[in-house]
C-alpha cells in the first residue's frame, strides 16, 4: 500500500522532502499547496506533483496524510486543519509554539483516530542508531555527563529570508534544539529538570544571503544565545549550548561519558556521520555509518557531503499504520521534545529549575 503525501508549505526545506520521497519506498507526493501559489507552482513544475490551494489539499481523497512544512507559527494550525479533515499529520520541527497547541494537536489526534509524526526523524538514521546500539548493548554503560552542542553565526548568513528566525518560535533553541533534544531523549530516555541561562547576543542581524532581503537588517526578539543543565530520570546530566553568536569552535555536536566509555555522537541534524567511541584508556575508534542503513552521503545533489533522508519518518508512520504498530518519530516523543524546549526558553528568561511533568511521556500518536 502506498501512503499518499501532500505537502503543504513549498519553502527552503521542500526540496529535500520532494527529492527523497520520489525515492523512498511505500510513499507518493500526491499534491502539493502553499499560501504562496506560485511557491507551489514551482515546486509543481520541478518535481511534476499537482499544486492545489492549500484549502482543497485538505479535502483530497488521494491524500492520507499532510505533511507540514510552513514556518513554526503555522505549524499548529495547519495541523490541526489537516486532523479535522481527517487526514493524519507529519509536521516539520517543532511541533508547535506554545504548550497548549501542542497538547490540542495530540489531544484531537487521538479523538479521531488519527496519528502525529513530527520531525526530526533524523533519529531513525544510521548515526543515532549505532550510537544507541552501543549504549543499548552496554559498551558505555551508565552515562553520567555530556554535552550537546549547536554552536554557529545565525541564519542570516544563509537563508534568504532568515526574519522569521530571530520572532517569537525562532531562535536557536527552537529551531535547532528538537533535533539534539529527540536524540538526547532517543539515546538517554526522559528530561526530568531543565536550569538554563540565555541572552541577546545582537539586537539586529544584517542580511547578507543573496534573496529579497540581502543587505537590511531584521530586529531579534529571542535569546540567541542559551546554556542549559538537563537532568534525565536516568541520572544523566547533559549540558545543552545553543548559540548564533559563535564565529568558530572545537566542540563536537555530542559527546556522552559512561562508566564504560565515551561516546561522540555524529550531527543529529543528518542521518549518517562517524561515530567514536574511547574506552578507559585508550584513543577515539571510529565507526563508520556511510555502508549502514540511511547512513549514505546524498546531499546536496549537485555536490554530497551529508546523509540526508527527510522524509524516512514518513515511510516508517506510513508502515506502522498499515502494520497497526507505533511509529518511531512519533507526536509523544515531539511533545515531550516540545515541553523541553520551552521549559529550557522559560528556565532562562526566570532562572528557576523547571521540573519536566512524568505524563508528557505519552503512548507514541
Amino acid at each position: 500500500m502506498t501512503f499518499r503525501i501532500g505537502i503543504v508549505g513549498c519553502g527552503n526545506i521542500s526540496d529535500i522532502y520532494l527529492t527523497n520521497l520520489a525515492i523512498l519506498p511505500g510513499v507518493a507526493v500526491t499534491a502539493v499547496a502553499d499560501i504562496d501559489p506560485a511557491a507551489a507552482r514551482r515546486k509543481a513544475g520541478t518535481y511534476a506533483v499537482p499544486a492545489v490551494p492549500v484549502d482543497a489539499l485538505f479535502g483530497r481523497d488521494d491524500v492520507d496524510v499532510v505533511l507540514n512544512l510552513t514556518v513554526p507559527t503555522a505549524h499548529a494550525g495547519v495541523s490541526l486543519a489537516s486532523l479535522a479533515a481527517g487526514k493524519h499529520v507529519y509536521t516539520e520541527k517543532p511541533l508547535a509554539t506554545t504548550l497548549d497547541d501542542g497538547i490540542r494537536i495530540l489531544e484531537t489526534a487521538a479523538a479521531k483516530g488519527l496519528r502525529v509524526g513530527a520531525a526530526p526523524d533524523t533519529i531513525l538514521g544510521a548515526g543515532i542508531e549505532t550510537a544507541a546500539g552501543l549504549i543499548a548493548d552496554g559498551t558505555v554503560g551508565e552515562i553520567i555527563t555530556g554535552t550537546a552542542t549547536v554552536l554557529g553565526r545565525g541564519m542570516e548568513h544563509w537563508h534568504p529570508n532568515p526574519g522569521f528566525f530571530f520572532k517569537a518560535g525562532g531562535g536557536p533553541v527552537l529551531d535547532m534544539g528538537p533535533y539534539y533534544i529527540a536524540a538526547l531523549v532517543s539515546l538517554l530516555g526522559p528530561i526530568e529538570t531543565v536550569r538554563a541561562t540565555g541572552r541577546i547576543g545582537r539586537r539586529e542581524r544584517l542580511v547578507t544571503a543573496e534573496g529579497p532581503m540581502q543587505g537590511r537588517t531584521v530586529p531579534v526578539e529571542v535569546f540567541t544565545t542559551v546554556s542549559a543543565l538537563y537532568t534525565f530520570r536516568s541520572g544523566a546530566q547533559i549540558t545543552f549550548l545553543a548559540s548564533w553568536d559563535v564565529l568558530a569552535h572545537g566542540h563536537v555536536p555530542i559527546e556522552l561519558h559512561g562508566t564504560g566509555a565515551s561516546i561522540r555522537v555524529p550531527d543529529p541534524n543528518f542521518f549518517g556521520g562517524p561515530v567514536k567511541v574511547a574506552e578507559a584508556g585508550g584513543d577515539w575508534r571510529t565507526i563508520d555509518t556511510a555502508g549502514r542503513p540511511y547512513g549514505a552521503i546524498n546531499w546536496p545533489a549537485a555536490d554530497p557531503v551529508h546523509a540526508n533522508w527527510r522524509g524516512l519518518g514518513l515511510v516508517d508512520m506510513g508502515a506502522a499504520i498499515a502494520e497497526d504498530r507505533p511509529h518511531r518519530a512519533n507526536g509523544a516523543l515531539a511533545l515531550h521534545t516540545l515541553r523541553v524546549l520551552l521549559a529550557t526558553l522559560e528556565a532562562a528568561e526566570t532562572n528557576q529549575v523547571l521540573t519536566i511533568p512524568s505524563e508528557s511521556v505519552l503512548s507514541p500518536g
